[in-house]
């Protein structure tokens, strides 16, 4: 009697311990969703709702055409902005992954004290703000005369100490069975890595190209200080919104609605290779 009753009161306990996490996460997945649903109710929301004293949850001008106006007005040209914008985020993700995954590779697979040294100062690298190398990379930037270019936007910022940090944590526990094998059959170790480990790194790859791609994608000091008319993103664009005479509050949510869809639909497709990525880099 005495086991049944401690087995009673142990399946209560964790059947409350399992109802109290989902309600503990409920909470929390509503208060992470609570700024996009604002973003979505100001979007659609008249002046005059901005300004009002009582709050109103849902918004008191449903009226679609905010968008169409967005798209339609060529002074501010946002379609222009969004495919300049998306060539900046995809050129300097597919860059940070090629070069961040081989300089991985190099530091998981070549141990020597030069590595070690060459570790230690990159994850030094993570200590320092990006904002404190933008002067020095916006000199090097302007003497190479690319100011108002892709290159400026993409080149200068394709390298990350942490996606490299990512990628050689994860090659660790890649097994070297796989590599000795391709070695024996007569590969070197540019072939072996192309051929064997990218394939089978698909995880962590996603994982490291979607933060990347949502870096690059929310980026706006570097845009502000390299993009002109010919490159300006929609942060830029965004910006516009917001002037000494006043903020044009429904054309700018409008706008921030449209600049996270790319965003969410990126994350939703690979939702999965990210958990994935980030449980065999060991930051779980």
């Amino acid at each position: 009697m005495a086991e049944e009753r401690s087995h009673m009161v142990t399946g209560r306990s964790g059947s409350f311990l399992h109802g109290l996490k989902i309600v503990v996460l409920f909470i929390l997945a509503l208060l992470f969703l609570l700024p996009f649903y604002v973003i979505f109710r100001n979007a659609f929301s008249s002046s005059e709702a901005f300004v009002a004293a009582d709050w109103k949850w849902l918004p008191d001008n449903l009226d679609f055409s905010v968008l169409r106006d967005l798209f339609s007005d060529t002074d501010l040209n946002l379609p222009g902005a969004m495919v300049h914008w998306a060539l900046q985020a995809v050129g300097q993700t597919v860059l940070t992954v090629i070069v961040s995954f081989m300089a991985g590779y190099g530091l998981a697979r070549f141990r020597s004290k030069a590595a070690t040294v060459v570790l230690r100062l990159t994850v030094l690298t993570l200590m320092v703000p990006t904002a404190v190398t933008f002067v020095p990379s916006f000199i090097m930037t302007t003497r190479f005369g690319w100011i108002d270019s892709y290159r400026g936007l993409i080149i200068p910022m394709m390298f990350s100490a942490f996606a490299t940090y990512m990628f050689r944590q994860s090659l660790l526990e890649f097994p070297k069975e796989l590599e000795e094998a391709s070695n024996l059959d007569g590969a070197n170790p540019w072939t072996t890595m192309w051929r064997i480990v990218v394939p089978n790194s698909k995880g962590i790859i996603a994982a490291v190209s979607t933060i990347t791609f949502i870096g690059a994608w929310n980026s706006f000091l570097w845009p502000l200080l390299v993009a002109r008319d010919n490159t300006t993103t929609v942060q830029l664009t965004l910006s516009r919104f917001m002037t000494s005479q006043g903020v044009n509050y429904s054309e700018l949510f409008a706008g921030a609605l449209v600049a996270i869809v790319p965003v969410v639909i990126v994350f939703l497709v690979l939702q999965r290779y990210l958990v994935q990525g980030l449980e065999t880099s060991g930051m779980d």
